[in-house]
């Protein structure tokens, strides 16, 4: 069974991220091809990344970032639920993925975003970033709008719709994450 981390990814307060990937977990649940477990990054208090070495030369010190590089490498692959701000992902998002490098390395991940306009741009940078780093971003992705997946741009009401796009992003998750097993070994 391949185990998926879904990562919530926002650590603002009144942020949606948190609903929207408990929403991801649950209908992970529903298959029996992964075991899906709620990853929220505003758990692990992590630092603004401030290293004076790239994690790919000397992984970082700090209890909070070991502990953060522990639940990141124990996963097969990855969905990661991104709000966009200004056009991108959060800080505390890219802070998350900038202190590791070895932990994402050979993993496979899917993309849930959401915003006014689904927050596509925020995904499309994201892919680039996860890239850097080593992860096979898949092509399909959930995009949820604040204005028709939220009621009054709060309470997370998806489309029904979306609970397949969730699992067709799924399936290839999982694909890609069995495929690269091989290297994640080597």
């Amino acid at each position: 069974m391949v185990r998926i981390g879904v990562i919530a990814g926002s650590t603002r307060p009144g942020r949606k991220a948190d609903a929207v990937a408990r929403w991801v977990t649950d209908v992970a649940a529903k298959r029996g091809d992964v075991s899906a477990e709620l990853v929220d990054i505003a758990g692990y208090d992590l630092p603004h990344f401030d290293e004076v070495m790239p994690p790919s030369m000397a992984p970082s010190r700090r209890p909070a970032v070991r502990r953060w590089a522990a639940t990141v490498a124990g996963f097969d692959g990855f969905v990661f639920v991104t709000p966009e701000y200004n056009h991108s992902i959060p800080g505390a998002l890219k802070d998350a993925v900038d202190f590791l490098f070895e932990e994402w390395r050979n993993k496979s991940a899917g993309l849930v975003s959401y915003g006014v306009h689904g927050g596509t741009r925020a995904a499309e940078h994201l892919r680039l970033v996860l890239g850097q780093v080593g992860v096979a971003d898949v092509r399909s992705q959930v995009a949820l709008s604040l204005v028709t997946d939220f009621a009054n741009f709060r309470d997370f009401r998806p489309a029904p719709q979306h609970e397949q796009a969730v699992g067709t992003m799924l399936d290839e998750v999982v694909a890609w994450a069995g495929a690269l097993r091989a290297l994640r070994r080597a």
